[in-house]
């Protein structure tokens, strides 16, 4: 009698493969487990059809699981079992053992998954008792019993330190399992003669069925690829139903304790065990042997208790695994594996872990006894989900550290792992990293810092760690010298640098090999670093450079996925992107949905692994410190202006055009053209009603190329496609990139005719034809000066050469606009990059999102109204809901919530429909037919369905079956809105302006910022310095006054904006400059200038060498760029090139000195203005109402005209 008649009801190939796996299993059970695959194939192929998931001959079965997890949102034991019978099935393939108890086990896996296949077909009756496993006779048992007395006899003379070459009795039985293993074989060959002549026919009728199969399910996947309307419908709501079923059975599921061991035993040997619970038993004799990791069941411990699993790892007893049934805690008994470990006794033969990892004795508890092995798990087979943490996933604790809590893990670890955990010295490492210098890293203030507190927040345990560094302040040069300290202290063994694009993965590698650390040699030369596409990790492999795509698809559909403890630390780039999907579930939609739904991929991967995650990001979000919580370290864009080091923006040059400012509108019965999205083509249309639309829409609903050729022949005016500046420009989708690219060209040709080089603008997205080349000739090459991009240049790019940003779409992301920001950000010192300009065509500030923390009602915008409606008419939803709400818990139950979310949906498609009705007569006409049927007015069936509750709207539904269709046909009739219009209206510009910090005119904005200084001089002693000494200035207080002038809205480059709109005179003055004309009226002066008089002081004062020369002009360029330099940051900028203490030795011991006459020299020019107006503190009886001037005039307003320094200018003083 076979264990799988029920198959009777479904194709005949099932039960035709699922009997020939049985009948062949006395003779060759490899064949068995061959079938067993094809059967799970064949079922896979089954329900993926009957769901509507495309596939074809090319699929591999894994990708086809992966499919039917995303699309059907299976529970993981299902996916478990398919993956079992998947992987046995590979094995027996290439291997050609006897294993007759491997096929046994896939005998009862492949049951489980067919009973479950068989009641989400529907075939199944609603009393359907399957019965229990008829096992079928082992003609391999007397093989294996021996094989036990084999083995328990040589435990035996191990532990009695016996030789096991010389025993009689050990000799004995091995000859007598010789010789039941030569007669198993004569006799598996005889059976498998019987059984060839007994199945050739059954063999062709199965070949029959399979090419049956194979072509019925050709048919139905032809059928999923039609276009005609009706066949679309009709599989529609096949997949519907299918796929209610299949969620329902799910929900049916559960392991008994052989099961959960059997999955148990798999993923251990999935990761690098050996595991057998029936066999590798102690009580059979299983005993830890040199070279080999056995995972041995029911070892016992003191108390008459034995271990589910002990894990060896050779000689050397490693971890301690406790497995229990599926809804069992997980969690709570990790503390009865921990008695285990401190119950497990030594053998002679054994090694102990204390002893490998350099100890005299054990670790001790927290009582008087010891731990005497370090790791223990706890696990049931359930994978991990957030709000079931206690009850599932595999739980583990480090035993050696009191301080060390348990963690759940998302697969155990692997032998090598564990034994690295082990003989890795964390404390030595860590007090290795303290004592490291930072010297020879030539890094950055700010990044030691970074590096520091990443370092201080790892002893401190915590394992996820945030660094929010502003984009261009070299994150990546950051992070190789943090990866360089943790690798050559052996703080960690392999390092994983996660990218979610190509592009920044290559960036990350070349920086890799450029970038000098100790003796010059870059990481790429100390440590062997696995690039893009090399996934098979070596052993010597240290850095892994990944994208997340490729991560994913190693871990999740890949035949031999990475064990959890490949990498001990993953750093992750652009952190704030890839989390946005990320949910956490109700009560309610964690017992009927899958978790997948409500996970991103990119935190799946990052989960995945046991490792210290530090996440990189200059514009940190709510999800991203969810995840790493908030930044150790934030080194912010306005703190890094202050220092120098990146670039700041002129106020934004907008432009204000007839369409922007009056929108574009269309009347209704006008013939417009519109663009159909899914072919691509041009159509006539007339219009049924009004259109209007702002800036909002412009190049995405409305397609307006007068609006694109205006701009772009502002910009011909304003950017030079020749020089060595670079220019960006952000274009709303690919299309309207290509628009630009065409319109920009014909400007810069009417301009420069033939003069003009079309390869200066290029466009750069992902749809460009070899995008990886253009980004590199983009960064490294003249052409293209001017890249048009979308979304792919958005982030990450670094070419510091860009001086120009343009903005032809609205961005309603502040994080996604200040990482565009950054894209020009940088220093570029070799064309003298000072400020960047940013052009604004769609006025993005006023359009800038704020951040919104409300959650909309529906969470997960996959969730589809056929889920929800499958949901509601579940009567196991109802009935726990009506438990629920008669109960006392405050909380909302889960029929409520799918309600209010269906509910949602459904006034989402009908009110769109009732406003159109009006115009379209067979809408209306369609309405009121299903009006009539529900009973109800259309806009109102979901408020009725609201006020219906749970039980009487699913009531509702059931009545009405046909809902789903009848809405699908309203959708229909309703059309789409998606399809752009195109415009041609006329277009023309109105004014192009700049805003000065919220003022219009720049007069204002430089009279509030001399009020801001006269009113704040005696309040900040920096600031006073910087206004009256400052040859005396620190850089220190430099920075401290940009901060203070920054927070009140004040940078260097608006106010040299502001003085050129004001005078049309560009100066570039210094921020002392601009502050010393507030305060003082000093005329302003170029910096460069006083540089240059300063200097040429400095060059009469000696007779200086060439080689002098040089090095004083190098001093002068950073001073220039500075504003202050004193002897340490000399130090740290010429580092690579001996510091301060060899440029002293090459001027003659003068550095100092020369340092001190430029700083004297720079203001020289004002010795006169100081000498004749000194600020002084009123005093006292004036409290702070006036200023004093050289003539002792006490008054808001001095008149005395003859002041050199026009004194009737002065403010009051704060």
């Amino acid at each position: 009698m076979s264990n799988f008649t029920f198959l009777k009801s479904h194709a005949p190939l099932f039960l035709q493969l699922a009997t020939s796996a049985e009948r062949a299993f006395t003779s060759d059970p490899n064949t068995t487990l061959i079938k067993l695959r094809q059967l799970g194939e064949a079922i896979a192929q089954d329900l993926a059809t009957s769901c509507g998931i495309k596939f074809n001959e090319q699929t591999k079965q894994i990708d086809l699981i992966y499919q039917l997890s995303r699309s059907l949102q299976l529970d993981q034991t299902i996916i478990q079992l398919f993956h079992n019978i998947r992987i046995s099935g590979n094995d027996a393939t290439h291997q050609f053992e006897t294993q007759h108890k491997e096929a046994l086990n896939g005998l009862k896996v492949a049951r489980s998954l067919a009973l479950w296949y068989h009641r989400s077909s529907g075939k199944a009756a609603k009393n359907f008792k399957a019965g229990p496993f008829q096992e079928p006779e082992d003609p391999s048992k007397a093989l294996r019993d021996l094989k036990t007395k084999v083995q328990k006899l040589s435990a035996q003379l191990i532990e009695q330190s016996e030789q096991l070459e010389s025993n009689q009795s050990l000799l004995e039985l091995q000859q007598q399992e010789k010789a039941v293993y030569e007669s198993l074989a004569e006799e598996m060959d005889a059976e498998a003669r019987r059984y060839q002549a007994q199945s050739a026919t059954s063999e062709a009728e199965l070949l029959k069925q399979q090419a049956d199969f194979e072509a019925q399910i050709q048919l139905l996947q032809n059928a999923l690829e039609s276009k005609e309307e009706e066949q679309q419908k009709k599989n529609k709501e096949q997949a519907q139903i299918s796929s209610a079923r299949v969620r329902k059975a799910c929900k049916l599921v559960t392991l008994n304790e052989e099961m959960t061991r059997i999955l148990i035993d798999q993923q251990l040997n999935d990761f690098g065990w050996t595991a057998d619970t029936q066999e590798l038993r102690y009580a059979k004799g299983a005993r830890p042997q040199k070279g080999k990791n056995l995972a041995i069941a029911e070892w016992p411990t003191t108390g008459r208790q034995s271990a589910d699993y002990v894990l060896f790892a050779g000689l050397t007893p490693i971890a301690v695994v406790e497995a229990k049934r599926e809804n069992t805690n997980v969690a709570g008994k990790i503390p009865q594996a921990e008695r285990y470990s401190l119950g497990f006794q030594q053998a002679q033969f054994m090694r102990p872990a204390w002893e490998i990892e350099g100890r005299t004795i054990a670790w001790a508890d927290e009582a008087e006894g010891h731990y005497q092995i370090p790791f223990v798990y706890s696990c049931n087979g359930r994978p991990f989900i957030k709000q079931l943490a206690e009850q599932s996933g595999i739980w583990f604790r480090d035993v050696r550290e009191p301080s060390n809590t348990r963690r759940a893990l998302q697969e155990f670890h692997s032998p090598e792992g564990l034994l690295d955990r082990l003989t890795r010295q964390r404390s030595a490492a860590e007090s290795l990293l303290r004592s490291e210098g930072f010297a020879y890293l030539q890094l950055r203030d700010y990044q030691v810092k970074a590096i520091q507190k990443v370092e201080t927040a790892l002893e401190d345990e915590q394992t996820h760690c945030l660094l929010a560094m502003a984009t261009g302040t070299g994150k990546t040069r950051t992070i190789i010298g943090l990866m360089y300290r943790f690798l050559k202290a052996e703080r960690f063994k392999r390092i994983l640098f996660l990218v979610d694009r190509t592009a920044l993965g290559e960036q990350a590698q070349d920086v890799f090999k450029e970038a000098p650390l100790e003796q010059n040699q870059p990481l790429s030369k100390i440590y062997n670093i696995a690039t893009l596409g090399d996934m098979a990790a070596e052993a010597e492999t240290r850095v892994q450079v990944a994208t997340v795509q490729a991560m994913v698809r190693r871990i999740f559909q890949s035949d031999s996925p990475p064990p959890i403890d490949q990498f001990d630390c993953i750093i992750i780039d652009e952190a704030h992107r890839g989390y946005t999907l990320d949910q956490e579930m109700t009560e309610g939609e964690l017992e009927h949905r899958d978790t997948e739904q409500y996970l991103s991929a990119y935190r799946r991967a990052l989960d995945y692994f046991d490792a210290v995650k530090i996440g990189l990001t200059a514009t940190p979000a709510i999800h991203t410190t969810d995840i790493f919580g908030r930044p150790v370290y934030t080194y912010s864009y306005r703190e890094a202006v202050a220092d120098d080091w990146l670039i700041d923006h002129e106020p934004p040059i907008r432009y204000r055009t007839l369409l922007t400012e009056n929108g574009i509108h269309f009347e209704s019965g006008e013939a417009v053209e519109i663009v159909n999205t899914q072919s691509g083509e041009v159509e006539a249309a007339e219009l049924e009603d009004e259109l209007d639309f702002d800036i909002d829409g412009f190049n995405r609903r409305v397609i307006t190329e007068s609006f694109n050729k205006v701009i772009c022949a502002e910009l011909a005016k304003e950017i030079d496609p020749f020089g060595d500046e670079k220019t960006m420009i952000f274009c709303a989708t690919d299309l309207h990139a290509d628009m630009v690219k065409r319109l920009l060209d014909e400007a810069f040709k009417e301009i420069y005719n033939g003069d003009y080089n079309e390869a200066a603008v290029r466009k750069i997205t992902g749809k460009s034809d070899q995008v990886g080349k253009l980004i590199r000739r983009f960064k490294n090459e003249r052409y293209p000066s001017i890249a048009i991009t979308v979304d792919l240049l958005t982030t990450g790019i670094d070419v510091p050469q860009i001086c120009n940003l343009v903005f032809m779409r609205l961005v309603k992301s502040r994080i996604l606009y200040e990482q565009m920001i950054g894209r020009a950000t940088r220093r570029c010192d070799a064309i003298g990059k000072t400020y960047f300009r940013i052009y604004d065509a769609v006025d993005i500030y006023k359009t800038l999102e704020k951040v919104n923390t409300m959650k909309p009602l529906v969470k997960d915008p996959n969730v589809t109204l056929e889920q929800l409606v499958a949901e509601l008419t579940d009567d196991n939803i109802v009935e726990a809901s009506l438990i629920q709400s008669e109960s006392d818990k405050p909380t909302s139950n889960h029929a409520q919530d799918v309600l209010d979310q269906l509910s949602q949906k459904i006034m989402r498609v009908l009110r769109k429909a009732s406003n159109k009705a009006e115009r379209k007569p067979d809408l209306r006409a369609k309405l009121q037919e299903f009006e009539g049927l529900w009973g109800v007015p259309a806009d109102q069936l979901h408020t009725h369905l609201h006020e219906m509750g749970p039980s009487k709207a699913s009531a509702f539904l059931k009545q009405h079956s046909g809902l789903l269709n009848q809405l699908d046909e309203v959708k229909r009739l309703v059309g789409s809105d998606y399809f752009p219009v195109i415009s041609h209206h006329a277009d023309e510009v109105k004014e192009r302006s700049q805003n000065y910090g919220g003022h219009e005119k720049p007069e204002d904005y430089l009279n509030e910022f001399s009020t801001f200084i006269n009113e704040q001089v005696n309040q900040s002693a920096a600031l006073k310095v910087a206004a009256t000494r400052p040859r005396d200035l620190t850089r220190a207080q430099l920075k401290e006054v940009k901060l203070l002038l920054d927070g009140a809205g004040f940078s260097e480059a608006n106010l040299q904006t502001a003085w050129r709109g004001q005078s049309n005179q560009d100066i570039a003055a210094s921020i002392i400059g601009y502050i010393r004309q507030a305060a003082l009226g000093e005329p302003l002066m170029a910096f460069g200038t006083r540089v240059q008089n300063a200097m040429q002081h400095i060059y009469d004062a000696h007779s200086w060498t060439p080689i002098q020369r040089k090095w004083l002009s190098r001093l002068a360029g950073q001073l220039t760029h500075e504003g202050v330099i004193d002897r340490d940051f000399i130090n740290q900028r010429f580092s690579d090139e001996g510091g301060s203490k060899r440029i002293d030795k090459l001027l003659g011991s003068q550095l100092d000195s020369v340092i001190e006459k430029l700083n004297a020299q720079l203001w020289e020019a004002s010795l006169t203005i100081r000498r004749t107006f000194s600020i002084q503190p009123p005093p006292a009886s004036h409290n702070n109402d006036s200023i004093i001037c050289q003539y002792r005039h006490r008054a808001t307003l001095c008149r005395r005209e003859e002041s050199p320094l026009q004194c009737h200018r002065t403010r009051r003083l704060a």
